[in-house]
């Protein structure tokens, strides 16, 4: 259904890496998740002040919350897509970040405060009463949070935003906490436990919990994770190795908020290539890997010895250092990277099978130490050990 919507309500719904596109889908996800949680929570209130039950008030409440977050989201989606200004020169993409923060802050605030009531019902329960048109109501808004939980997982995943993703964990966990509040309902009165109460502790677990996931994924982009290994799969793939590029090294990735990643890659070409050629390669594979990824890709040039007899006696230097500290290791995929007044030597280090993590760490930590200080002009990258 939210693709047909999609089709009907966007223009070049294709196009997600446009701007105003990526824009168009979080106004519509913004609008469905008003729509939809401001219907949820006046039923739900209705049905909670009539039946007189914690549960299912915490549970409009929560809906009251989503409501909240949904309007956060919409109002991030318009002010990430701003363009660079003179304070920001590379966009306003993270505060789509900093409103996840705050929406999970909010869920926090509310979660305790559920829970602080939740806790009092169970030291004072009072009777829950069965309502079979409460109990379809609720039934009903399942319905309507599984569709919130696949149009905002959907679109989350088509724009590539978290904000999206985490309002679909956030309908999914509304989900279980309102069949936990129908079998409230149905089961409460056979039983003297204060069942309403205990149900409300539980959602209020799911509404914390969910909170302090969508906070801990949004400090981590914040604070700078690691890329996906899908991003760096795809950006390796389209750099080739023929006769400009022999290898790659020191990929960096910086997140500035969705549809605005910057990266840089060193590449290894030989250094006996005319400079002009390589300057055209370097320009036309960042122009490829910037259109084909939406990213944008800075490349830099290491210009790798080409001279046999200068990378034989580098060589041979590193296998009689190395053999020194253990005899059964073994240089590999040597490249020797010469500078003005300082070269780089890069190099995976072989060694024999079942060689305890420990000691491989401490046989590169005392090689390393050993290479630096026999010559101290040269910078040693060991890479790609089977730590």
């Amino acid at each position: 259904m939210i693709r047909w919507i999609i089709k009907k309500i966007i223009k070049d719904y294709t196009a997600t890496s446009n701007k105003r596109v990526r824009e168009a889908y979080g106004r519509l996800a913004g609008a469905l998740g008003i729509g939809c949680n401001l219907l949820l929570f006046v039923m739900k209130l209705a049905i909670g002040i009539k039946m007189n039950s914690i549960a299912i008030l915490a549970d409009a409440f929560n809906n009251l919350t989503d409501l909240g977050s949904s309007t956060v989201s919409l109002l991030a989606i318009q002010i990430s897509n701003r363009p660079p200004d003179k304070e920001h020169p590379h966009g306003h993409g993270r505060f789509e970040y900093i409103s996840t923060l705050v929406v999970s802050f909010i869920i926090f605030g509310f979660g305790f405060s559920l829970l602080s009531n939740a806790l009092q019902k169970i030291g004072s329960p009072e009777p829950i009463s069965f309502d079979p048109v409460g109990l379809t109501i609720l039934l009903i808004s399942v319905l309507v949070k599984l569709w919130m939980f696949s149009y905002n997982r959907y679109i989350g995943k088509t724009i590539g935003s978290n904000v999206y993703r985490a309002a679909a964990a956030d309908s999914l966990n509304d989900v279980l906490a309102t069949l936990t509040v129908v079998a409230a309902m149905v089961f409460g009165s056979s039983t003297t436990a204060p069942l309403d109460g205990i149900i409300g502790v539980g959602i209020s677990a799911f509404i914390l919990w969910t909170g302090f996931t969508i906070a801990k994924d949004t400090v981590n982009v914040l604070l700078g994770s690691s890329p996906s290994p899908e991003l760096v799969r795809d950006i390796r793939v389209l750099i080739p190795k023929d006769q400009y590029i022999w290898g790659t090294h020191d990929l960096v990735v910086h997140d500035y908020g969705p549809g605005r990643v910057l990266a840089s890659i060193h590449v290894e070409v030989p250094d006996t290539a005319n400079i002009v050629e390589i300057h055209s390669v370097i320009d036309d594979l960042e122009r490829k890997i910037s259109k084909q990824l939406g990213i944008e890709i800075v490349i830099h040039v290491d210009p790798v010895c080409t001279h046999t007899e200068i990378v034989d006696r580098v060589y041979a230097h590193l296998c009689e250092i190395a053999g020194k500290i253990d005899p059964s290791l073994s240089i590999e995929h040597l490249r020797v990277i010469r500078g003005r007044s300082r070269s780089s030597i890069r190099f995976s280090l072989g060694y024999p099978a079942g060689l305890p993590p420990f000691k491989m760490e401490e046989t590169i930590r005392r090689l390393r130490e050993d290479l630096q200080k026999d010559n101290q002009n040269s910078e040693y990258v060991i890479d790609d050990t089977n730590l």
